[in-house]
């Protein structure tokens, strides 16, 4: 199993991260470290996106779980988002090239800052440029959740975690979390 380090496990989580050399995107190190990265993700119940550097590796590597266009969908049972066939998405050497002056306020937490949660001031919307797994260049628009997931992982890559900007920061155990009744339902099978 993959480990996901926690804050105060891993100096690497307050790094600035390295640029992928685009000769080495399609490299077996790169690979791996990927493979790992959808591993580790794939393990959180709750998780939306990883960076490379809650795995411990200091690169430039972002991976947005397939489940999130479910969510943005509207899809809320954890069980039918483990149905459903969307592959997760690479994003090597991520870059925001815009963001909205227009900001919102939302709710925030972290697979490295477990349990806490908190309001943070992000772009409502974001373009982004970086690489797929394939070494294509891409420039992909978003808003709401997903230009909310790219900033936070952007973020990571910078040495940044969300409770450097959060606000009302509280701690929410799983118990309490609306996850409730999935974890539970997925921990009698």
């Amino acid at each position: 199993m993959v480990k996901i380090y926690q804050e105060k496990e891993n100096k690497t989580l307050r790094m600035r991260a390295k640029e992928v050399p685009l000769k080495e995107i399609g490299a077996k190190k790169i690979k791996k470290i990927i493979s790992d990265m959808k591993k580790a993700l794939s393990t959180q119940d709750d998780g939306v996106a990883i960076a490379a550097p809650q795995i411990g590796e200091s690169l430039k590597i972002i991976v947005i779980s397939g489940k999130v266009k479910d969510i943005i969908a509207g899809v809320e049972n954890i069980e039918n988002l483990k149905k459903t066939k969307n592959l997760d998405e690479v994003f090597i050497n991520p870059k925001i090239l815009r963001s909205s002056r227009e900001k919102n306020s939302m709710e925030e937490g972290c697979l490295s800052v477990r349990w806490l949660y908190g309001k943070v001031k992000r772009s409502a919307k974001v373009e982004i440029t970086a690489y797929d797994e394939g070494g294509k260049k891409v420039q992909r628009g978003a808003s709401g959740l997903l230009a909310q997931i790219f900033q936070h992982e952007i973020d990571h890559l910078e040495g940044v975690l969300f409770i450097d900007k959060a606000k009302d920061v509280h701690e929410f155990m799983p118990e309490t979390a609306g996850i409730r009744e999935d974890l539970k339902r997925n921990a009698k099978k």
